[in-house]
């Protein structure tokens, strides 16, 4: 009896939510076109969106993250080889291309979260594979001034709904950002990495948060271009001595 009970509670619910999609058409998260097609109704995101998300390929290399081809990966790559960077692993979650593009663009000048979400939430498998429960979340800290000015903290917002999905810890107060340095979107590549070489150090009062060396630290961070602002916030946090790895929403197609 409780069986079909279920079973007609559930078929009242897709009726009346089908109806409500007939009278309310959702609107795609990403273009904000009304979907029409109840077969992707459900997913807030249209056919046409969907097929441009590009998923940031698994066979890249372990240590910086960059597409390797299958045979190579997981590397390490022969940069990774003559310079080893200061985290075990790099990660990234979609290409920086059309709708994730656009999405985080629209997060972080016009504070619309709905994309980034969609996108959080549809790696959460993902995501729930890579991060423990144990592991600790940093959000890649931004210059006072600019946090003041835009009253948000981007990476933090990131490490907040990461730790929702995966059940997980962040701390937004341990990695400290000194000084102010120029945006790192207007700088070539050998300008990026000097441009934060001194611009990341941990909290004088980190030690008190008890910090196993068997927790994973993860950086954390909404674009990956060069690698190099990860990598600087890597490098700060290693005194720790915990085992420190780097993830980015998304990620430039080509290196800078």
């Amino acid at each position: 009896m409780l069986v079909g009970m279920k079973r007609l509670s559930t078929k009242g619910f897709d009726l009346v939510n089908g109806a409500r999609n007939l009278l309310f058409p959702p609107a795609c998260v990403f273009c904000q076109q009304l979907i029409t097609s109840t077969a992707v109704a459900n997913r807030a995101c249209c056919q046409t969106c969907h097929e441009k998300i590009v998923i940031w390929p698994r066979s890249s290399c372990r240590c910086c993250g960059v597409e390797l081809p299958e045979v190579m990966a997981p590397g390490p790559c022969g940069h990774c080889l003559r310079h080893p960077p200061v985290q075990r692993e790099t990660h990234s979650l979609y290409a920086y291309h059309g709708p994730v593009r656009d999405a985080i663009l629209s997060w972080k000048l016009q504070g619309v979260d709905a994309g980034v979400k969609w996108l959080l939430d549809a790696a959460m498998p993902r995501l729930r594979t890579l991060i423990a429960q144990d592991d600790l979340l940093l959000p890649v800290p931004m210059p006072l001034s600019r946090m003041r000015s835009s009253g948000r903290h981007h990476s933090a917002d990131l490490c907040r709904w990461l730790a929702e999905g995966v059940g997980c810890s962040w701390d937004w107060q341990m990695l400290r950002r000194l000084g102010e340095q120029p945006r790192q979107s207007s700088l070539s590549g050998s300008a990026r990495r000097n441009n934060l070489r001194r611009a990341f150090a941990l909290a004088h009062d980190y030690r008190h948060k008890r910090i196993s060396e068997q927790t994973t630290l993860w950086i954390v961070d909404d674009i990956l271009t060069t690698g190099s602002t990860l990598g600087f916030a890597a490098r700060a946090v290693r005194a720790i001595g915990s085992e420190v790895k780097v993830l980015s929403l998304a990620r430039t197609l080509h290196r800078g």
